[in-house]
This record gives structure tokens, C-alpha cells and sequence, in this order.
């Protein structure tokens, strides 16, 4: 679960740095905005798919994670 809340802080981080609201990335992602909340609060185990379309819509690779 550390793995998860780590990736989610740093989408949140990311997303934040951008000036998107949570519900812009959703809609950028094409994903629901509680979806998005969870991500970045770690709650929500999510895989590479949907890891790769956040990256996208926040104009990163998916290396993002790696920086973390």
C-alpha cells in the first residue's frame, strides 16, 4: 500500500505543478474524477493502462513514477 500512496503523491504533484484540477484529468483521462481522488490518495491499485493515460494527459512519460 506505501507504493501506492507514493505513485498517488506523485500524480497529485504532478497534476497540481500543471494547474489541472482533479477533474480535468479526469476528463483529459477519460477516467471518473472519484477514480482520479483515489488514485492520488492511494486507495486505488491501479495498473499500467491507466497509469500510461495519466501520464499522457500530464505531458510525462511513464518514467514519472520512477522519480518518485
Amino acid at each position: 500500500m506505501e507504493e501506492r500512496i507514493k505513485i498517488g503523491n506523485r500524480i497529485k504533484e504532478l497534476r497540481q505543478k500543471r494547474g489541472i484540477s482533479t477533474y480535468q484529468l479526469a476528463e483529459l483521462t477519460g477516467l471518473k474524477q472519484p477514480n482520479i481522488a483515489r488514485i492520488e490518495s492511494g486507495k486505488y491499485s491501479t495498473g499500467v493502462d491507466i497509469l500510461s493515460k495519466i501520464a499522457a494527459a500530464l505531458a510525462c512519460d511513464l518514467d514519472f513514477i520512477e522519480k518518485i
